[in-house]
């Protein structure tokens, strides 16, 4: 029996399995395709991502890959109307290190990942379809191809069409809005610069031609029915633009549907096997890969027996509300922007917020965020916990890993144990406890060790 069955290995399947490897869980990951991606599909990460990287031990990697602050350049034919950076002025702070998103081929975070994971001992099982599953008191039986793997758990990171959701009869629940089927791809482009996001948007109608860093190609995204030559030529009408070696191709409408649970029994759902978002705001593959995060360290928890398996529900009870949440940020983003584009001649410039960043998200309403303390103006247990420095170390570096981390006095020191690194803080008012996620857990008096005990004790 191995401990963790992971189901697809797109961006939330590879971090939950990276997250338990680096635990010790025994984790196997299976993927019905043949051969890895190739297309670009998803193409940005947001600051929280990031950080979630930043943690995995591969944010080098990634903003190698990337580039942040690409202009958006709209056009009336041949002519530029608007050239716009919608996070223009963002820049890194001692908190705040990665302000702005980062646009990176999806193909490229996966591959990334599947790097990360071989370095932690576990390998991708590719054309290894899941077709059936039961689950007992003590585990799970998956049929996967021609055998059987049984698993204590299941994570179902499989996608939209997921298989494993199917078999467990949950449905997506929501709405197909009235939106225009959309063409996605990735080809070559002669004729076009690689400095910008090129845009020709009109209310009936539009095409976007975005370089995918480290590549030659250009993902572009038109409305449907056509070949990416005809659409161009049709809306934008440049002469000298040809759009050639098309090497991925994709249709989509847009869809606003979740599930009503995320936990059934031994299975777990994360990433778009849960929840399907409008392709506004880019926070799909996000949102799975923070489903991950908050999964992976409970998981590990209890399967190591350091924790009991109440604590695996706190995931369904956190990361729903923020799916819900997220569903409603992106349909409003994709409203805002098809409004600006229909009546104010806008672009997609007209949908930036602050919440598609997700330094934002918090879990207030959680069991796990505990405040014994209030000092008004500062930081309260659910929050995100900031990055910064003490005695010259930064936070994130000691965040960094499978432990809960404690700031506190120096005196706190002590509350070092098998789950909790504990560092201390000159002058410092509260006892922090940090969890394994990022996420302030529990706010306390600075000498009241025996909460940070009590917490602990409740996991």
């Amino acid at each position: 029996m191995t401990d963790l069955l992971v189901a697809g290995a797109g961006p939330t399947g590879l971090t939950l399995a990276c997250d338990l490897a680096r635990r010790g869980v025994e984790v196997r990951i299976v993927d019905r395709s043949a051969e890895f991606p190739t297309g670009s599909r998803g193409k940005g990460l947001s600051p929280r991502t990031l950080e979630v990287l930043d943690d995995l031990g591969v944010i080098d990697k990634t903003l190698a890959s990337g580039v942040t602050h690409l202009p958006h350049r709209r056009y009336r034919g041949a002519e530029i109307i608007s050239e716009v950076d919608p996070e223009a002025g963002r820049e890194p702070t001692d908190d705040i290190p990665y302000p702005v998103g980062l646009l990176i081929p999806q193909w490229r975070v996966e591959q990334i990942l599947r790097e990360r994971l071989a370095g932690l001992g576990v390998t991708v099982e590719p054309a290894s379809e899941l077709t059936g599953l039961t689950q007992d008191t003590d585990g799970v039986t998956a049929a996967v191809g021609d055998t059987t793997i049984r698993a204590r758990y299941l994570a179902a990171c499989d996608g939209g069409r997921s298989t494993v959701r199917k078999l467990l009869g949950l449905t997506l629940r929501g709405e197909t809005p009235d939106v225009q089927q959309m063409d996605v791809g990735d080809v070559e482009v002669d004729g076009l610069s690689r400095d910008a996001w090129h845009q020709w948007l009109t209310p009936t109608g539009g095409i976007m031609l975005c370089p995918l860093p480290g590549t030659r190609s250009f993902q572009v995204q038109a409305a449907g029915g056509e070949g990416f030559q005809q659409t161009f030529d049709r809306i934008a009408g440049v002469p000298g633009v040809r759009l050639h070696e098309p090497t991925w191709r994709s249709t989509y409408r847009v869809q606003v549907r979740m599930v009503d649970r995320l936990r059934a029994g031994r299975v777990f759902l994360a990433g778009d096997a849960a929840h399907v978002h409008p392709i506004a705001g880019g926070l799909g593959m996000n949102t799975g890969i923070q489903d991950a995060y908050n999964l992976g360290w409970k998981l590990g928890l209890v399967i190591k027996g350091q924790a009991g398996e109440g604590l695996l529900d706190t995931y369904e009870q956190e990361r729903l509300p923020i799916a819900a949440s997220l569903l409603n940020i992106t349909s409003e983003v994709l409203t805002e922007i098809l409004e600006s584009i229909r009546h104010r001649g806008g672009g997609l410039d007209a949908g930036t917020t602050h919440d598609l960043s997700q330094l934002t998200l918090k879990y207030p309403w959680s069991r796990l965020s505990r405040q014994t303390v209030d000092h008004p103006g500062t930081p309260r247990a659910g929050d995100r916990a900031a990055d910064g420095r003490i005695g010259g170390r930064r936070l994130f570096d000691l965040f960094r890993g499978p432990h809960f981390t404690l700031l506190g006095p120096p005196a706190a020191e002590s509350g070092t144990s098998a789950l909790v690194q504990a560092h201390g803080v000159e002058n410092a008012q509260t006892l922090t406890l940090v969890r394994p996620d990022g996420y302030l857990g529990l706010i306390a008096d600075p000498t009241d060790l025996s909460a940070v005990s009590r917490y602990l004790e409740d996991l």
